[in-house]
């Protein structure tokens, strides 16, 4: 069994990360680490580098970390983050489902190249 995949949740709202990682407790997947990195370095709305690198480190159970933001500056200072951290990728996939995705696949034990995979298939998902 390869080692386990954390999550990241990059967002501007500290209470979204966490409404998203409650949900994701709730279908299962709580098995999986799921760390928030949202809100400012002052607790406003807004995302922080520090937040992001402390979130990868809390995530990661030695299987690689996917990160999932939710809107432009988030994907900016995640990619920041993420150009010094090799076992971590940014997901291309909507905020929600992508996370949902990432979260069930990584409680297999899939591999981070499954987990990603996984997450960016449901930006596909239609919901009618």
């Amino acid at each position: 069994m390869t080692a386990p995949v954390g999550v990241v949740l990059v967002s501007h709202s500290p209470a979204l990360a966490a409404g998203l990682a409650e949900l994701l407790a709730e279908l299962g997947a709580g098995e999986v680490r799921v760390a928030g990195a949202a809100g400012s370095a002052d607790g406003g709305l807004g995302t922080s580098d520090e937040k992001i690198a402390r979130a990868i480190d809390e995530a990661d159970g030695g299987g690689g970390v996917a990160v999932l933001a939710d809107l432009g500056s988030a994907v900016l200072t995640a990619r920041l983050v993420l150009a010094e951290r090799p076992g971590a990728v940014l997901v291309d996939a909507p905020f929600v489902e992508g996370a949902v995705a990432a979260a069930v696949t990584a409680s297999t034990g899939a591999p981070l190249d499954e987990v990603v995979a996984a997450a960016e298939e449901a930006r596909g998902h239609r919901k009618l």
